[in-house]
């Protein structure tokens, strides 16, 4: 197996310490473990797209707009 050692900030180191009966290491172990599955399968789904990256801009852009348009339907605009 690997090794890796990682930066955290100081607030945070100092919350996890609080939580003694957690092993961390295994914590970022899921976290990298699901993260790699994520990206091969996105690869996956990826590989035999025709979409370009603008086209995935593009839709990007419409489906924000989209949720944009209901949100301010729904809850008004912020000040």
């Amino acid at each position: 197996m690997g090794n890796m050692t990682l930066a955290i900030p100081d607030k945070t180191q100092s919350r996890m310490q609080k939580h003694s009966e957690v092993r961390w290491s295994a914590v970022a172990r899921e976290a990298f473990e699901k993260k790699v599955e994520e990206l091969e399968f996105m690869d996956d789904v990826l590989k035999d797209s025709e979409l370009t990256e603008q086209d995935a801009e593009e839709i990007g852009h419409k489906i924000k707009a989209e949720i944009n348009k209901r949100f301010r339907k729904r809850f008004g605009k912020w000040k």
